[in-house]
């Protein structure tokens, strides 16, 4: 089955390309043997989530319990036709996915099939899975079998996750209200989110991004600059969404240019060379 796992670890690839070309260059400066098990766990993500936000002219729950019913075959039978979850099961048994991450991810697409009112706990229950999960999953693959190290950047590959979504859900707040009926910020709806809840938002995501880089320090060679890439483009973005009035937030997207994330590419390739870290954050 050789041919058929490695076009599938293509498919998935591809899928990548087509949906993120920021993910793509993060995912290329990994070392060449975390690439395809990385491209695999987004193409999971990335078809799970299309479910929930793109298939409107269709039953969603019906799709989703479907995806979920297939994707823990593929894992119990150890391969599936579906050529992005045969790749993604491939990549839980390599690296012994803990089928919690996967259980609290697909919670999370359960919960975007409705309009939730977010308290803290619903808050901080749909960041886990939705983000902070999927950094865990990545971290298995970068440790390679070590659990001990596993342990030890558990918590800030969790904060990295969570800086990377609450960042997707400032930058988005205008298209998760119009299209998709969601603010997922507690106590917050789109029209009375002020420059005092901005804020408080803020802070919370500078604290995630200081603690998430304390782990990007102890990373493998082979993952720190794929991750550093990913880290830098979110606080640029980060950082361009602070300097925006939320008045601004709710007419338009804000975005990095393609030049800057070229640049940001660039300067990762050089520091990974010479084992050079950012030494700064948030």
């Amino acid at each position: 089955m050789t041919d058929y796992n490695n076009l599938c670890f293509e498919i998935s690839k591809l899928i990548t390309e087509r949906y993120s070309t920021s993910f793509t260059r993060g995912i290329k400066t990994l070392h060449k043997r975390f690439q395809l098990p990385v491209f695999a766990v987004y193409g999971f993500v990335r078809l799970a989530d299309e479910i929930v936000d793109t298939f409107h002219n269709h039953d969603k729950e019906q799709l989703l319990n479907r995806f979920k019913e297939d994707t823990y075959r593929a894992i119990e039978e150890k391969v599936s036709t579906n050529t992005v979850l045969h790749a993604f099961q491939l990549t839980v048994h390599q690296y012994k996915i803990d089928t919690e991450l996967i259980d609290a991810f697909l919670y999370s697409m359960e919960m975007d099939l409705g309009k939730v009112n977010y308290n803290n706990e619903l808050y901080n229950k749909y960041i886990y899975g939705s983000a902070e999960v999927v950094g865990l999953m990545c971290l298995r693959i970068f440790v390679e079998g070590d659990d001990a190290l596993f342990e030890k950047l558990k918590e800030p590959a969790r904060s990295l996750g969570a800086a990377f979504q609450k960042v997707n859900f400032l930058r988005d707040v205008k298209s998760d209200h119009e299209e998709r009926g969601r603010v997922y910020f507690p106590g917050i709806d789109f029209q009375n989110f002020k420059e005092d809840a901005k804020r408080q938002i803020e802070r919370e995501v500078a604290e995630d991004f200081k603690e998430a880089y304390k782990g990007i320090l102890l990373l493998p060679i082979g993952a720190a600059g794929g991750v550093l890439l990913a880290y830098k483009y979110y606080l640029v973005l980060f950082n361009r969404i602070k300097r925006v009035p939320v008045s601004r937030m709710k007419e338009s997207r804000i975005r990095v240019p393609d030049f800057h994330k070229v640049l940001m590419l660039g300067e990762t390739y050089l520091q990974q060379q010479f084992r050079i870290l950012m030494p700064r954050f948030a």
